[in-house]
């Protein structure tokens, strides 16, 4: 299963998030105290891979708990949608004997007493169990005779109704679990394990708080070395111990052979365990961390048990803390998601809160390139406030979060710059990460192509990332697709990232009036002699006064205009659409003769519709005219 979407509901700092529509990786952006984390955690709920239970008295909002610990049966705090691939729309069908009419998704909901329930966007599917039915023969009719000659009642088919519970649990069974990890959980390396002991079981230490991030890291750690605390304990016993627990408390003993004999194989046992778990961890890490060649290695000492870890530039073993915060992370956060996700055999949906904070700022960039690895296995949600873990590629996979006028959490895609007074601080992490992509040109060789808007950023970069993806078009550097606000913006932008003046970057221009003038502007100044260097979206699209949208085919960004006019009953925008004019002036047009109010910034959403659209297209489900114009500008930027 895919999570498309999910909201938050009555959960802590949560009225009603609103709905979060979910990608290969969906970023969270916002302040401190915005309720990022709290998005995460109601999520977890649904399904968590372990732990996670629900706490009425902490995870109800608390201006509501009076009336809702009340009815818990009553109040959802969780809803997310499901996309169903036909694999498991047969599992179910067979197993439950049911028929969900053509429905490719699937809506669950959790309450607070921790029943589910899941709703098909058909409606109820419909039963296709069927049992033979004995019934009395009808006055007047002949009866059917066996071969023995005995009259028999005839049979007729019923459709006998499945239960409500087994379809239920055949979804849940189905349904991914998620993995939710925060900074909080951070391994230490020197562990006393007569405390870890006492924690794992459920007590607390006198004058220690419990950090319960913590405790279940040191859980998994265990678990996956696959020796109790106790355990490791137990072998490390001195004989001198043992003599003394033989003789009552009596300490003047001293131990038999058989006892220090004992004492030494449970001391080799105990080091051969844990030897066989650090190779585990050292080669499991490795296939999964491809920066840098890890070793790590787990020794118990007396009561205590460490962590020692070197590399194969520093070849000193050094305890697990005194190496980076980031490293700290990346170890805790492989064994929470290395052990709970491989004990589910469903494809795990990973919640990173704050992922790597403690990073260097270019470990953050790595951060996000690793996390785009890892959710070809695995859905990533993360949140953050640190623009260098915004994917300046894929902006339109941000979520701002922010509060509303009522200090209750509330998302949303909408990521335009003064769009609304209450996210403007959240939303400036996304447009800080915008800026640094400026700094990529100049600090990391990248190539810097300068385009007007972001809807132009997102369409290119979608394009982009099809061509290398089919291998139309093999970059030797990264393309950053820097947008510069408007074409009054160009030249700005261009002195920020020209180095020399023969290295002027390329730009893309609309062939509108305003882009006419622009280029003809900088023609006759900056950019004489470097025509080449200036691209005309008309070129490429054969339609005088075109944009960028009409770089692209008209059905991936069909479904977004359809959301532009869904209060239009009567028209439909395709039937009065001409190809071989631009489309942004006859979708303005359109709206005008509907009376129709396009919201500002609307080129924005439909870009990022498209982009959705195209990433998991093939060459071949793409008019194979519109690829050539895209082999032949990117051609074209990369040849000059």
């Amino acid at each position: 299963m895919i999570l498309k979407k999910y909201k938050v509901e009555n959960f802590r700092s949560i009225l009603d998030s609103g709905w979060i529509d979910c990608d290969d990786v969906t970023t969270l952006v916002g302040i401190n105290e915005a309720g990022k984390s709290n998005l995460l955690l109601g999520l977890w709920k649904l399904n968590p891979a372990r732990e996670g239970s629900i706490d009425i008295l902490h995870d109800m909002p608390v201006s509501k708990l009076s009336t809702y610990r009340k009815t818990p049966q009553d109040i959802r705090f969780i809803t997310a949608e499901f996309e169903l691939d036909d694999q498991i729309i047969d599992h179910i069908e067979s197993k439950i004997e049911c028929n969900l009419q053509g429905d490719k998704s699937v809506i669950v909901t959790r309450y607070f007493d921790g029943h589910y329930t899941f709703d098909f966007p058909s409606g109820k599917p419909i039963s296709t169990k069927i049992e033979k039915v004995k019934i009395e023969i009808t006055e007047g009719e002949e009866p059917e005779e066996g071969k023995d000659g005995e009259e028999l009642k005839e049979e007729e088919s019923t459709i006998i109704p499945y239960k409500d519970t087994d379809l239920s649990q055949a979804v849940l069974d189905l349904l991914p679990s998620f993995v939710y990890y925060s900074n909080y959980g951070n391994l230490s390396s020197k562990i006393y394990l007569p405390n870890v002991i006492k924690w794992l079981n459920g007590q607390s230490i006198s004058g220690i708080e419990i950090n319960e991030e913590q405790v279940r890291t040191l859980r998994v750690l265990f678990d996956f070395v696959k020796l109790d605390p106790q355990e490791i304990l137990e072998l490390g016993r001195d004989p001198k111990e043992m003599a003394i627990q033989r003789n009552g408390g009596n300490t003047n003993i001293q131990p038999t052979s058989d006892e220090i004999k004992e004492a030494e194989n449970d001391k080799e046992e105990r080091s051969i365990l844990l030897q066989s778990a650090s190779g585990d961890l050292t080669k499991k890490f490795k296939e999964w961390w491809k920066q840098g060649e890890y070793k790590f290695r787990f020794e118990a000492d007396g009561d205590y048990f460490r962590i020692w870890v070197s590399d194969s530039i520093r070849t000193d073993e050094v305890a697990l803390e005194l190496r980076s915060t980031g490293l700290q992370w990346f170890i805790s956060f492989y064994l929470i998601f290395l052990v709970e996700s491989q004990e589910n055999h469903k494809d795990a949906i990973l919640l990173l809160d704050e992922a790597g904070l403690t990073l260097h700022p270019l470990a953050q960039k790595d951060l996000a390139l690793f996390f785009n690895n890892l959710s070809q296995e695995n859905q990533i949600i993360n949140t953050t406030h640190s623009p260098f873990i915004v994917d300046t590629s894929n902006i339109d996979r941000c979520r701002v979060v922010y509060m509303d006028k009522d200090g209750y959490t509330v998302a949303s895609s909408n990521l335009r710059q003064g769009s609304d007074a209450l996210n403007e601080k959240s939303i400036y992490a996304v447009h800080a990460a915008l800026g640094l992509s400026v700094s990529d040109v100049l600090l990391q060789g990248c190539q810097g192509v300068v385009v007007e808007g972001p809807s132009d950023q997102f369409y290119l970069n979608a394009i982009k990332g099809f061509l290398i993806r089919e291998a139309l078009v093999t970059p030797e550097q990264e393309m950053v697709f820097i947008p510069s606000g408007g074409v009054k913006g160009v030249p700005g932008v261009v002195s920020m990232i020209s180095s020399k003046a023969n290295d002027l970057p390329h730009i893309i221009l609309d062939s509108d009036k305003s882009g006419e003038d622009a280029k003809k502007r900088l023609l006759d100044g900056l950019y004489k002699g470097f025509e080449t260097k200036i691209l005309d979206v008309k070129v490429y699209t054969g339609i005088e006064q075109s944009e960028i949208e009409d770089l692209i085919p008209y059905q991936l960004i069909k479904k977004a205009i359809d959301k532009l006019f869904s209060s239009l009953d009567e028209v439909d925008f395709e039937d009065s659409y001409t190809p071989s004019s631009p489309i942004v002036g006859q979708i303005e047009q359109f709206a005008i003769a509907n009376g129709v109010t396009l919201e500002k910034g609307w080129k924005v959403g439909v870009a990022m519709a498209a982009k959705t659209q195209l990433k998991n297209k093939k060459a071949d489900a793409i008019p194979h005219e519109y690829v050539e114009r895209w082999i032949q500008l990117f051609s074209a930027l990369l040849s000059t």
